[in-house]
């Protein structure tokens, strides 16, 4: 293509001929009055070098152009490539055509061992319906499940270790937690409440001056509490009594070594269901914190998050996502009443992202 040589804005455009053979000319731009200063030796060299120099710097313009858009491409693709490359967890999992799911045994409704020994729940069943679109995305011919009992304070190691690919329980989302592992998209909303006998008097946290409260270490509960307490000016027994799970605090409830268990209302609901005499309890006291949950996977590993959030997008798009909360949230195996909220459903329309 010829290059073209372009004047001002009261100035005429005409073709330029490369200079050399094979190279392409550039556009460059000379003042209208070059051809009437031409007349003179003089003027018409120094119009000479003025041309000359604006035909230079537009040209190693150009050049600094390319190669910018060169290295940019380069760049892109480079990315573009790193990005297809299954990350350490998909690899696993393609390797081993195994799935391997962290569970806990008693966060009723959502991660717990059923009277059958096996891992159940509503986050089991959504994990389970991952671990089936990582066998469809990788094309494999069979999909192992292996399970893996775990704790709060044991979850996030084993999931850097590798020893679990996906965490399916009752995984508050937080950005603290965010520094060490990444998130799937929420399923699930609740909050901090208080579990206590029906005769004990306690309605909520401001009731506890002089009693004791029991909470799990390391969940966001426990702190939670504590920044209550603080605030409120509630003056405990003691510092709050910290146990390893949700079955060792319902057993210092039901051994009157506590006075109120303090975790997310979902989970209280299950713990009294699942108790001798469920009539028994109840959950008291307004939210003094919000929790969302989700799915924990291991960081660096875009490729299996993009598998674990288009599986819980075409869960909700298909409805299927609804008649898992509703099996095991309304009346069913683990006896709670917990409708579907407002603001849940609008969680599911907001994550449903579009393909």
């Amino acid at each position: 293509m010829d290059g073209v040589l372009r004047h001002g804005s009261n100035g005429k455009t005409r073709s330029l001929a490369p200079r050399t053979g094979g190279e392409k000319a550039l556009s460059w731009t000379a003042p209208v009055q070059v051809a009437r200063l031409s007349r003179t030796g003089r003027i018409a060299r120094a119009a000479s070098r003025r041309l000359h120099k604006s035909y230079r710097t537009d040209r190693e313009t150009q050049v600094m152009k390319a190669l910018f858009t060169a290295a940019f491409a380069a760049s892109a693709l480079l990315a573009a490539g790193a990005m297809a490359q299954d990350g350490p967890t998909m690899k696993r999992i393609a390797e081993t055509k195994t799935v391997t799911i962290g569970h806990r045994d008693a966060s009723v409704p959502l991660s717990y061992i059923g009277q059958d020994g096996k891992a159940q729940g509503y986050s089991i069943d959504i994990c389970l319906k991952i671990a089936e679109a990582a066998k469809e995305e990788l094309k494999l011919d069979k999909l192992d499940i292996k399970f893996v009992s775990l704790t709060p304070q044991t979850r996030i190691p084993l999931l850097t270790a590798g020893t679990v690919d996906i965490i399916c329980e009752s995984s508050t989302h937080t950005l603290g937690r965010s520094r060490q592992i990444s998130f799937l998209n929420t399923t699930f909303l609740t909050g901090s409440k208080l579990l206590v006998r029906k005769n004990s008097g306690i309605k909520r946290i401001e009731d506890m001056n002089g009693k004791i409260l029991v909470a799990v270490l390391g969940t966001t509960n426990e702190k939670a509490a504590q920044v209550e307490v603080d605030k409120k000016g509630v003056k405990l027994k003691g510092d709050i009594v910290k146990v390893k799970d949700h079955t060792q605090a319902m057993l210092n409830l039901e051994q009157n070594r506590a006075d109120a268990y303090v975790s997310d209302d979902v989970v209280l609901y299950g713990l009294a269901s699942a108790s001798k005499n469920p009539a028994e309890w109840e959950v008291v006291g307004p939210y003094f914190s919000y929790d969302p949950y989700g799915m924990m996977i291991a960081r660096n590993n875009d490729d299996w998050r993009l598998v674990g959030n288009r599986a819980i997008t075409k869960l909700i798009e298909s409805g299927e996502m609804v008649a898992i909360y509703k099996k095991w949230f309304e009346p069913g195996p683990t006896k709670i009443n917990l409708p579907l909220s407002d603001r849940l459903r609008e969680n599911f329309q907001i994550i449903a992202l579009p393909e």
